[in-house]
């Protein structure tokens, strides 16, 4: 059935209802507009279209990472080292909840980036509409499962007794949010499909500033505790969700006009999001389940440990999301370039992030060593931790840099080129394989204890990015790709 225009009108003389009654009427989109947001990856120098793309996804990743590190600061310092453990073991379940949408949203982003280098217009309305149809289905079965059997979870890791009932109080509220963290991963994804990265970047700018002062205010000033952040959060989350959908909806009202009550579900479409999504999807539940092990395999030791580690993780994701926003630029520009059959330019891409990865990972790594007693004191004054959180920092972040940044490269690169499963069985190597067995062997059968645990953490992305390189040197992607 042919859709109706925006600003079509009805024989009866009145407006088309408006698909999403709660946002306001879109304002026409001007070509300033799409020129200042949109990029188009499939022409002009590749490594200032990567580069170009990546700022605002790493601005993104920067403040989605520091708002997130402001919960537990402001838990540690006004509930204490019980209160940080509890908020670190419940955001490592909370990845590993959210990978389902995180997968699921970036077979979206594949699609859409797909159909716009091909120039498929209606290809990219139908990824759309099938894409938010699939996204709100698993957000509300992730969300029962989560509230069932959060509990479980947390007697499984072996969360310590003084941080359990904190743990609960917070989980429970992020588990009743995971609707507006999957709304807005589905956003996003669209955005970056089509080549704009710069319009999420306001919303995250919005979701962490409203986080902090609502920490502030919750936690600091009325003394709520860890459900105040969790709280936080999710009031944060639900409002740059609402914001960025009815933005686009104003924006790309083409794209966006359908009913609720009438959508329609591709078939072609959902096979190709959930060919791409579910492997992306387990990739990303896989690591993050590999990262709540260890937080568990280091909660047999005691509070002082699990805080520092849970502070130093945090501290090092930050020198990871330079890698993180390279991969989502290089998955994008491989897609849209594969869609347009240009092979040479989508090699060039990986090759260009390769390298812009690795160096800006290892200059990280480098500033997190020179800075790591300040930045965990913003987290805990004890001095315990400070200097257990220091030693996680110096194996943990340190060589391993480069190593993670050639392996979340090359793992972005089969994703854009349609490997998803071959992205997954190395995320497998990296987790199973590698970390989990080696924090074992170090920790417990070599005895070496925490310290072993976190070399084990260090040494799993080596084989990994060996994996990933003799993937992408082969060169069979190009085959199917074509």
């Amino acid at each position: 059935m042919k859709s109706i225009h925006r600003n079509q009108i009805h024989s009866n003389g009145q407006q088309p209802k408006r698909p999403f009654g709660f946002f306001k009427k879109e304002r026409k989109k001007t070509d300033k507009d799409v020129s200042c947001a949109v990029l188009d990856l499939t022409s002009g120098s590749v490594p200032k279209q990567l580069i170009r793309f990546t700022i605002p996804l790493l601005l993104s990743n920067l403040l989605q990472g520091f708002y997130s590190m402001v919960d537990m600061a402001v838990v540690g310092q006004f509930v204490g080292s019980a209160g940080l453990a509890a908020v670190s073991n419940a955001a490592q379940l909370s990845f590993v909840i959210n990978a389902v949408g995180m997968g699921i949203t970036m077979g979206g982003t594949v699609l859409v980036a797909r159909c716009k280098g091909a120039g498929d217009v209606p290809g990219q309305k139908r990824a759309v509409e099938t894409l938010f149809a699939m996204t709100m289905a698993a957000a509300l079965v992730m969300t029962v499962l989560s509230l069932l059997f959060y509990r479980q979870a947390f007697s499984l890791l072996g969360v310590p007794q003084p941080a359990m009932q904190d743990a609960d109080a917070y989980m429970e509220i992020l588990c009743a949010g995971t609707v507006f963290v999957f709304g807005y991963n589905m956003v996003v994804a669209v955005q970056r499909g089509l080549g704009d990265a710069k319009r999420p970047l306001y919303f995250v700018l919005l979701a962490s500033v409203l986080n902090i002062v609502l920490d502030l205010l919750l936690v600091g000033g009325l003394h709520l505790g860890t459900p105040g952040a969790a709280a936080a959060t999710i009031a944060s989350q639900a409002v740059s969700f609402l914001a960025a959908a009815g933005y686009l909806r104003r924006q790309e009202g083409d794209l966006f006009n359908f009913r609720v009550k009438r959508i329609r579900i591709g078939r072609q479409e959902a096979l190709t999001i959930l060919r791409v999504g579910l492997p992306s999807a387990a990739q990303t539940a896989v690591v993050n389940l590999s990262y709540l092990l260890v937080t568990g395999m280091l909660n047999q030791f005691d509070v002082t440990v699990a805080a520092a580690a849970g502070a130093g993780l945090k501290i090092n994701t930050f020198a990871g999301m330079f890698s993180w926003a390279v991969g989502s630029a290089v998955t994008t520009m491989v897609s849209q370039n594969l869609g347009a059959k240009k092979t040479e330019r989508a090699e060039k891409a990986c090759k260009s992030g390769l390298l812009l990865a690795m160096g800006a990972t290892a200059l990280v790594a480098l500033l997190v060593n020179l800075t790591a007693r300040p930045l965990l004191g913003i987290f805990d004054s004890d001095p315990a931790v400070i200097e257990e959180g220091v030693r996680y920092l110096r194996i943990c972040c340190s060589f391993n840099a480069l190593f993670y940044g050639a392996m979340y490269v090359f793992d972005s690169f089969a994703t854009g080129a349609g490997s998803a499963g071959l992205a997954f069985a190395n995320a497998c190597l990296d987790a199973v394989g590698m970390r989990l067995l080696l924090c074992w062997l170090l920790g417990f059968w070599l005895s070496l204890g925490v310290e072993g645990i976190y070399w084990g953490q260090a040494l799993s992305s080596v084989l990994p990015a060996v994996m990933g390189g003799i993937y992408f040197l082969c060169g069979r992607w190009k085959q199917k790709a074509l």
